[in-house]
């Protein structure tokens, strides 16, 4: 068996190999430290080097590795009573909690250290089992204003520490509660430092997290559904958690003491389309002054229009923005050329990119938490962000009258374009959460006033 070392050796080193498998340098650290590289890589670098199987596994080429041995218990360790199964075989026990039930997804992480209960509601983890990072989730319980959709569409989650009695005034229900009644699993005493290693090395893997309740579990045909998944590339996940008919929204962001408000004195109409719109951002464009109308994903440019907008925003949402664009992009491109205003998130940031000629691409492990430094190009400003995202904008594909406007301080991708001509601009981030803590509410004042100046004209 090969060691780690030879094998960098072989493929020119380090940096060439980080190069070669797509990886960041502090893969290559880890997989020095830990002496072991991930399955996931060994195809290229068995193309790549010439070695067989048996380099890196120390098995004869007739054996599975381990990660993929079929043979893998059926029978949970002593007080194990869930498991997270991962399309390469790894098996994960812990205990189950929340809601009975066994559910395939694409697995990914949160870093976020507040706020689960928006996260587990934000119709952009549809498709998705999160793995948080932070060990504290559901101590403050659960309350109905932090809900960022009516129904949560997250297929599960997966944390380090039990969960415990909750902690805050503002708790109206016990998290635990709160997951059954919505059907949501959950496995706890699980390494999500190490699940979360293995997915910044490798990617976001497909992967069932099961709880059944007559506690059998089938651990072949579990790794059978994990590969069988065809994961989130080219699925059209916004016509699943749209809303099926337009509605009116006045409500405005919360304050303390007061609740949630109301506009009473709109000053501009706004169309939202939903492609899995998150609460709070209707309730910043409500608070801008904004007279929000809310239609479907599939709403044409007639449907849009016959509101007479002032402006068009475009929600965040969950799946591959191409597979959505296949009817989003023709009603955008018809807004455009009505030159009304159009601000874009998240999933309506990629919808914009791709209705003005972008292309855009699927991240290997994506965005998401509330620490993610991005850089305005527009004012040198730096703003710590929220973001959910597993697809991105290509930077490189953008078409002459269309700039970059926001990039990443963590990997360089597209975080904002702008389109002056076309009176549009859109970021891929939050504006509306609060990890800054406001850090990018001035986006829906930029909105505004690109309406403003419209109507003026």
């Amino acid at each position: 068996m090969r060691s780690v070392e030879d094998i960098l050796a072989l493929l020119g080193g380090a940096e060439a190999a980080a190069g070669q498998l797509k990886v960041g340098t502090e893969a290559i650290r880890k997989w020095r430290q830990s002496r072991t590289i991930p399955a996931k890589h060994w195809p290229i670098i068995l193309a790549a080097t010439g070695l067989s199987l048996s380099d890196l596994t120390g098995q004869p080429a007739s054996a599975p590795a381990p990660s993929q041995d079929p043979t893998m218990p059926n029978l949970p360790p002593e007080g194990a009573t869930a498991c997270l199964v991962l399309d390469d075989g790894a098996v994960f026990w812990g205990l189950g909690f929340g809601a009975h039930g066994t559910n395939v997804a694409e697995i990914c992480f949160n870093t976020g250290l507040t706020g689960y209960q928006e996260t587990l509601t934000d119709p952009s983890y549809a498709g998705q089992i999160i793995n948080f990072t932070f060990p504290h989730i559901g101590n403050v319980g659960t309350n109905v204003e932090d809900m960022e959709a009516t129904t949560p569409v997250a297929r599960g989650l997966i944390v380090k520490q039990d969960v415990t009695e909750p902690a805050s005034y503002r708790n109206t229900l016990h998290f635990q509660e709160w997951l059954k009644r919505h059907n949501i699993p959950g496995i706890s005493g699980v390494d999500t430092r190490a699940l979360t290693a293995r997915i910044r090395d490798g990617g976001a893997p497909n992967g069932v997290l099961s709880f059944p309740a007559d506690g059998r579990f089938d651990i072949a045909a579990l790794v059978a559904q994990a590969k069988a998944w065809p994961g989130l590339k080219g699925m059209d996940l916004a016509r699943e958690v749209t809303t099926r008919q337009a509605y009116k929204w006045d409500e405005t962001l919360w304050s303390w003491g007061k609740g949630f408000g109301k506009q009473t004195a709109p000053t501009h109409r706004v169309v939202a389309i939903d492609y899995g719109a998150k609460r709070n951002i209707l309730r910043c464009l409500a608070d801008a002054g904004c007279a929000v109308t809310v239609l479907p994903a599939t709403a044409t440019a007639e449907d849009i229009l016959r509101e007479k907008p002032d402006g068009v925003f475009l929600s965040n949402g969950p799946g591959d923005p191409a597979a959505t664009g296949v009817y989003a992009v023709t009603a955008i491109q018809g807004v455009l050329e009505a030159k009304i205003p159009v601000f874009g998130i998240c999933l309506g940031h990629q919808l914009l990119a791709l209705a003005l000629g972008a292309k855009t691409y699927k991240l290997d492990r994506g965005h998401r938490g509330a620490n993610q430094p991005v850089q305005d190009l527009t004012t040198g400003k730096v703003e710590i962000t929220s973001q959910n995202h597993g697809f991105a904008v290509d930077s490189t594909s953008l078409p002459e009258g269309v700039s970059v406007t926001h990039v990443s301080l963590f990997d360089g991708s597209n975080e904002g374009i702008a389109a002056p001509a076309r009176q549009a601009f859109s970021v891929q981030y939050h504006p509306e959460a609060s990890p800054g803590p406001s850090d990018s509410h001035y986006l829906f004042h930029r909105f505004v006033g690109m309406m403003d100046k419209a109507k003026a004209a």
